[in-house]
């Protein structure tokens, strides 16, 4: 199948909702204020947010029988509801939680619940369950009632930043409740009179006060926003409990902007969104385990050789997930399968991209050692002459050019050019026909240089006229994993540009001194110089070495030979060359 981020537009098709609030229970407690909130978030989708009203479905005291509540949700369900719909789903009312062997199940309770006949209440899970069937690429619950049971993640973590356009290219499900197991709803006493605590400030946080400084609202932000609220209110003894059970993207709500961020699709404008930091809590998954090891080790130095048998580990675990009994050589090209291959080469990248990352940021002396030898080794058996279909050989190097940019933006972002020295600078063992490019970073971008001039990258969708799609591509899909390692937030762009840069000159020195003619990776770099030229970032990389010569950083930690007079003919020669491309 098809990964979505490649056929998803950067919009919504429709708008859909299923609103319901439920004041008078027929066997249950009554509420005061749930109709109103269900009717001020129906009034809000229809009257501001652009919801058609055909398109929201609302359901009331004796209309929200666990029936209709259920025939309303699998209605979306039709054939009518497209991929690029989006899909809120809004309850007030009572919520419930019954302990189990496995853990808390939650329940939402209808109008016709019985308290006694767990058969009448609406098992949360049920619904996630069969949001599966609906094929709207983003989904929000929005429950104001306190129940248990929620097996969330929180992919977006808080204090993270995404770019907005790529948000409505990923598939999303995510779900805030009002409270958790045990906690009581406050159903009056919030900042807006005739309404509860949590609506109230959900109201808020819809109608402006969680918006950025462009106006731009997502559901991430959004919880964020409402969690941090509601916890701290005095009227509250809630603690809402929020997530993603299934995806990475993230529910648009209001993007006022949304159309100015198209500009040129050469350039792939875009808006980096910061999620609010909160005190939420940690929730473990395998990958942040390994990034939490791996930092401890870092921290102690008797632990090297626990962190080179561990990086080692991770290496075998990489290689056999992008060995060529998953990713053949031969066979024909098709578009759908070099999609699939990108993506799941991404797949099989992810821990080890991360934990090559985070070595790379915080690397000292004894573990340059670790980074050499895990490009060596996730390098060997692509230096080897093989036959087969050129495409795919060549894509092969794509997993090494993501764990050189994740490890290469984050040495550059810590300033640990030594770092970054050592992995462009390792040399690689001999192919069968000697190695006339004997360094990592000459012989990775001979390798993605051939995918480059087949314009390879151009047909993922999105990137078909942009001048660097490799680079633009990349600029997407590793940013989230560096913001949440690290949190760069809006420096990502200077030290993405500062590390391209970087790459493509040393690139270029190698080839002057191999006497070649001089080439090196153009990134977005190349585009920014032909627009602002003494202000790009490529002239203010040089400017800094100029004036600080053998005392730059870079210089200092042995690239171009320990040279300025090398770096300076480099860039110099490298200069012409971007002043000579005609992007128009």
């Amino acid at each position: 199948m098809r990964d979505l981020k490649y056929v998803l537009k950067q919009s919504y098709e429709s708008s859909r909702a299923l609103i319901i609030g439920i004041n008078k229970y027929q066997n249950a407690s009554p509420l005061g204020y749930a109709v109103n909130d269900a009717k001020e978030i129906k009034d809000i989708l229809i009257g501001e947010q652009g919801f058609e009203a055909e398109n929201v479905t609302y359901l009331t005291d004796s209309d929200a029988t666990k029936s209709n509540i259920l025939k309303s949700f699998l209605s979306f369900t039709s054939e009518n509801v497209k991929v690029d719909d989006r899909l809120l789903v809004f309850f007030a009312g009572h919520g419930h939680t019954k302990t189990g062997f496995r853990g808390e199940v939650g329940y939402l309770v209808p109008y016709d619940a019985d308290m006694n006949d767990y058969s009448t209440f609406i098992r949360w899970d049920e619904l996630t369950r069969n949001a599966e069937l609906i094929r709207a690429k983003h989904i929000l619950f929005i429950m104001d009632a306190c129940y248990g049971g929620l097996a969330v993640n929180r992919d977006i973590q808080a204090g993270s930043s995404r770019f907005l356009k790529d948000m409505y290219q990923r598939f999303s499900r995510q779900v805030i409740t009002a409270g958790k197991a045990n906690e009581v709803v406050s159903d009056s006493g919030g900042p807006i009179p005739d309404h509860s605590v949590f609506t109230g400030h959900l109201i808020e946080g819809i109608r402006g006060k969680a918006a950025n400084e462009h106006g731009v609202i997502t559901a991430s932000v959004l919880m964020a926003y409402v969690y941090t609220k509601v916890a701290n209110d005095l009227n509250s003894e809630q603690t809402p409990h929020y997530g993603q059970f299934d995806g990475d993207g993230d529910f648009i709500i209001v993007a006022p902007n949304i159309d100015d961020l198209a500009g040129d699709e050469k350039k792939d404008i875009d808006e980096l969104i910061s999620v609010p930091y909160i005190e939420a809590v940690r929730n473990n998954v395998t990958l942040e385990e390994k990034v939490d090891y791996v930092k401890e080790l870092l921290s102690s130095q008797k632990s090297h050789i626990k962190l080179h048998d561990f990086a080692i580990e991770e290496v075998r675990l990489f290689l056999s997930g992008t060995s060529e009994d998953n990713f053949a050589v031969s066979g024909s090209y098709s578009e759908e399968e070099f999609l699939n291959r990108i993506s799941s080469y991404e797949k099989y990248t992810r821990d080890l991209g991360a934990i090559f990352a985070v070595i790379a940021y915080w690397a000292t002396e004894s573990e340059l050692e670790v980074l050499r030898k895990i490009i060596s080794r996730v390098s060997d058996r692509l230096i080897e002459t093989q036959g087969g279909l050129t495409v795919w050989l060549n894509l092969r190097w794509y997993p090494l050019l993501l764990l050189l940019y994740q490890a290469g933006i984050a040495a550059v972002e810590s300033k640990n050019y030594q770092t970054l020295s050592t992995i462009l600078y390792t040399k690689l063992g001999d192919s069968d026909y000697g190695n006339r490019e004997p360094y990592f970073a000459q012989k990775l971008s001979s390798g993605i240089l051939e995918l480059t001039r087949a314009d390879a990258f151009k047909r993922i969708p999105g990137h078909e006229r942009q001048y660097t799609p490799i680079s633009e591509y990349l600029f997407k899909q590793v940013q989230p994993v560096i913001d949440n390692l690290f949190f760069l937030g809006k420096g990502y762009e200077a030290s993405f540009d500062e590390f391209e840069i970087l790459y493509a000159l040393v690139v270029a020195d190698l080839r002057l001194q191999a006497q070649h003619h001089l080439w090196g990776p153009i990134g977005r770099f190349g585009w920014k110089f032909s627009n602002r030229r003494e202000n790009s970032p490529f002239v203010r990389v040089v400017t800094e070495a100029s004036n600080l010569k053998e005392h730059w950083p870079p210089i200092k930690s042995g690239m171009f030979g320990g040279s300025y007079e090398r770096f300076e003919k480099a860039a110099n020669e490298f200069k012409q060359v971007l002043g000579q491309l005609n992007w128009w």
